[in-house]
C-alpha cells in the first residue's frame, strides 16, 4: 500500500510562507495532479514530500509509515523533473539502469529491470544510444523509464511535458497514462496546464496562494469549482461571471431575472461556463465584439451590462460584430458564488 497523507504541512523561507497547512490524501495506486499557477506552492509541496524540502511543520506519511524525519533515498519515490535529467555521457540502458546500479543490484537483475521498464515506454530499439542522440520526447521517455525501473512506491513527476511542443506533448500525455495504469504506481503531477490535469487525473487539487483550494475529480473541478478563483482558472476559455442582484422575482443579471439560491444577501455572484449558453429570443443580452473561428466551433466574445463575456457556439451559426446576441443559460449548469468569500454557494439553496 502506498497511500500518502499529508497532515498540516507548512513551509516558510524567511518572513514568506509558500504553503499553509496543507492537508492531502492520495490513495494507493491513484494519480493525483497538483494544478495551479506558478508560484501557487505545487512544487513546494512535491519537493517536501520528495524530501528535497524540509517542511518547517507538518507530517508526511506514505503506506502508513512517516517519512518526514527521514532522507529522499529511505522514501520508496522515484521523481520525474522538468529538464529530465538525462546524463549525456551514458547509454540509454545505463541512464536507466543508474539507480539500479546504486543499489549495487546484480546485473542480470538490472538488465530485467531496465528492458521490462524501456519496454513499457517503447524505448527498448534505444538502448544502445547516447542522449545526444535523442530528441526531447525520447530523452523524456528515458527519464520516465528510469524512475519506473525502481519500482518506486510513488512517482513523482515535476511538469515533465512542459518542454515538448503541443503534438508530442498531446501524444506523450496518452502514453505517459497508459504506462502508469499499468504500472499502478501511486503518482502525484504537478502541472500549470489544465488540459494535461483534466485528461490525466484520478483526482485534481487546486493550489491558489499556497492552500489546496479544491481537491475533486476533474469533472467536479470543472462542473462545480468550489472558489471563484478554481471557475476562473479551470475551462478554456474560464467562466463568466457577473453580479446578481436581489429583486421581488428572484435575482436580477444584466437585466435578467431568474431563480436562485433562498439566501439573505443582496448582491451575489452568477457564473456559467462558455459552453453553457444557448442563442434565444429571452436571455443575457449583449453585443457581439469579437468573433473567433475555432473549427467545429466559434468563440464569440460579447459586452454585456459592460462586462467582458465569452460564449462558444457552432460554427455554422452566423454571428457578426456590432450584432445584439440573446443567450440563454442551462439552468442546470448555472452557478453562484459569494463576492466576499469567493466561495461557491450551496447547490441545494437553489430551486430546481
Amino acid at each position: 500500500m502506498a497511500e500518502i497523507t499529508v497532515a498540516g504541512l507548512e513551509k516558510s523561507y524567511g518572513s514568506f510562507t509558500a504553503l499553509h497547512g496543507i492537508d492531502l490524501h492520495v490513495e494507493d495506486r491513484e494519480f493525483l495532479v497538483l494544478l495551479g499557477a506558478s508560484g501557487c506552492g505545487k512544487t513546494t509541496l512535491l519537493r517536501c514530500i520528495a524530501g528535497l524540502e524540509t517542511a518547517s511543520r507538518g507530517e508526511i506519511a506514505i503506506g502508513g509509515r512517516r517519512v518526514d524525519p527521514l532522507p529522499p533515498r529511505a522514501r520508496k519515490i522515484a521523481m520525474v523533473f522538468q529538464n529530465y535529467a538525462v546524463f549525456p555521457h551514458l547509454t540509454v540502458f545505463e541512464n536507466i539502469a543508474f539507480g539500479l546500479r546504486m543499489k549495487k543490484m546484480p546485473n542480470a537483475e538490472v538488465d530485467e529491470k531496465v528492458r521490462r521498464a524501456a519496454t513499457m515506454m517503447h524505448i527498448e530499439q534505444l538502448l544502445a544510444r547516447y542522449s545526444g542522440q535523442l530528441s526531447g520526447g525520447q530523452r523524456q521517455r528515458v527519464a520516465v523509464a528510469r524512475a519506473l525501473a525502481m519500482e518506486p512506491e510513488v512517482l513523482l513527476m515535476d511538469e515533465p511535458l512542459s518542454n515538448l511542443d503541443a503534438l508530442l506533448r498531446l501524444e506523450m500525455r496518452a502514453e505517459l497514462k497508459g504506462v502508469l495504469q499499468e504500472s499502478r504506481t501511486t503518482t502525484i503531477y504537478v502541472t500549470h496546464d489544465q488540459v494535461e490535469a483534466m485528461s490525466l487525473a484520478d483526482r485534481i487539487a487546486v493550489m491558489h496562494g499556497g492552500h489546496i483550494v479544491q481537491h475533486a475529480s476533474p469533472l467536479d473541478v470543472y462542473r462545480d469549482p468550489a472558489t471563484r478563483f478554481v471557475g476562473s482558472f479551470i475551462g478554456n476559455p474560464p467562466m463568466n461571471f457577473l453580479p446578481a442582484t436581489r429583486t421581488t422575482a428572484g435575482w436580477e443579471v444584466a437585466g435578467l431575472t431568474m431563480p436562485g439560491p433562498a439566501i439573505d444577501a443582496h448582491t451575489i455572484e452568477f457564473a456559467v461556463r462558455p459552453e453553457d449558453l444557448t442563442p434565444a429570443e429571452t436571455g443575457l443580452t449583449g453585443r457581439v465584439k469579437v468573433v473567433e473561428p475555432l473549427g467545429a466551433h466559434q468563440l464569440v466574445t460579447m459586452d454585456v451590462a459592460g462586462h467582458h463575456f465569452r460564449v462558444v457556439l457552432e460554427s455554422d451559426l452566423v454571428v457578426r460584430p456590432g450584432e445584439t446576441l440573446r443567450l440563454a443559460p442551462r439552468p442546470e449548469r448555472v452557478r453562484w458564488f459569494d463576492p466576499t468569500s469567493q466561495t461557491a454557494i450551496d447547490r441545494s439553496l437553489v430551486p430546481s
